[in-house]
Order: structure tokens, then C-alpha cells, then sequence
């Protein structure tokens, strides 16, 4: 009537259960610390990734808080991703903008094309200047 029965710690059995051990130490030895590595490191390149989305002007310096968050045992992430997230306001009042296309340089098209034209401007006043030197120096030496 009160008979013991027998507890099994596994399903598995025999040649079975050493299979099934070989294959959960593979995966908890080698695959779960890959996986794991890989989870780790793109969560530390969110804000970098948030950043260039959101075209904000400090986006390098964003990432190179997040490499410095992984020196540090991710310490530095909550201000990555604070900063990612925030306005850039000095920034505009320096530049006149918040936001840089990705890959963009600082300089614009346009301030470009200011810079070459006053740089024809100058030649110009220096092929004038020199053109005045030369008739001045003439005049000396005919007198």
C-alpha cells in the first residue's frame, strides 16, 4: 500500500541522457557567451545608432562614449543614451542648426560657393594692386 516509487531526476535515460548533457554543454559553454557577447555589444551601440537617426551634430562623440562605456563595464551607457536622446541647444546657437545629415561635412554647398567667390574677389584686387605697383614703377623710371 505505502510503496516508494522511484523519483528520476531526467526524462532521459542511458545513452540518451549523455547525448542530451553533450549537447546542453555546448550550448552553455560556447553558444550562451556568444550570444550573450553579441546582445552586450549592440546594445552599447544604441545610442550611437539613435544619434545618427536623429541627425545630431555630436553623433562621433556619442560613439566614442559608448567604446569608453565598454572599458568601463557600461557605466558611460546611460549618458550615451541620454545624450543621444537630447537637443542640441548651444549647438544651434553656434551653428543656426540642430541636426547634421549624416556624412555631412560642417561646411555647407553654399558657404562653399561664398568662399570661392570671395577668393576670385581677392585675386581680382590683387591682380589690380600689382597692376598699380608696376605703372607707379614706371613712372619712377622714366623720371
Amino acid at each position: 500500500m505505502f510503496s516508494t516509487a522511484h523519483a528520476h531526476a531526467s526524462i532521459f535515460q542511458g545513452e540518451t541522457l549523455d547525448q542530451v548533457a553533450d549537447v546542453l554543454t555546448w550550448v552553455v559553454l560556447v553558444i550562451a557567451p556568444v550570444v550573450g557577447i553579441a546582445v552586450f555589444l549592440l546594445i552599447h551601440i544604441l545610442p550611437e545608432k539613435i544619434a545618427e537617426k536623429k541627425e545630431h551634430p555630436q553623433t562621433k562623440a556619442i560613439q566614442c562614449l559608448c567604446l569608453l562605456s565598454l572599458v568601463f563595464g557600461g557605466m558611460l551607457w546611460p549618458l550615451a543614451w541620454l545624450w543621444a536622446y537630447t537637443k542640441p541647444v548651444m549647438h544651434k546657437l553656434a551653428y543656426g542648426r540642430d541636426r547634421v545629415p549624416h556624412g555631412a561635412e560642417e561646411t555647407s554647398t553654399h558657404e562653399g560657393e561664398d568662399h570661392a567667390e570671395e577668393i576670385k574677389e581677392l585675386l581680382h584686387r590683387v591682380t589690380e594692386l600689382e597692376m598699380r605697383q608696376a605703372g607707379k614703377s614706371a613712372e619712377r623710371g622714366k623720371d
